[in-house]
């Protein structure tokens, strides 16, 4: 009796193995989900960076010659001193107007 039960749980066991095999083989596996995630979350950086510069050239292109160069003078200016905000040069402040 117990070598029939041996026996029949071998044979129920090599007819589970191949519907395990199969479901693990069926499906995404979860690595490249992440590599898919991952991809997907760079492309629409690419889009957003894109996006927020064609903004900003809209918004140049909007404004005269004037404000332009304006614009440009004051983003320098900002850009050598950083966070920190803009200090007039000494003789600018010194004899500048006082507006």
């Amino acid at each position: 009796m117990a070598r029939w039960i041996r026996w029949l749980f071998l044979v129920v066991l090599l007819m589970a193995a191949p519907a395990a095999v199969r479901a693990q083989s069926e499906g995404v596996g979860k690595a490249k989900q992440e590599k898919t995630q991952a991809k997907k979350e760079r492309k629409e950086a690419k889009e957003v960076r894109k996006e927020e510069k064609r903004i900003a050239k809209k918004h140049l292109s909007n404004q005269d010659r004037a404000t332009r160069k304006r614009m440009k003078r004051h983003k320098r200016r900002a850009d050598q001193h950083g966070s920190n905000g803009h200090r007039d040069p000494f003789l600018r402040r010194l004899f500048g107007s006082k507006h």
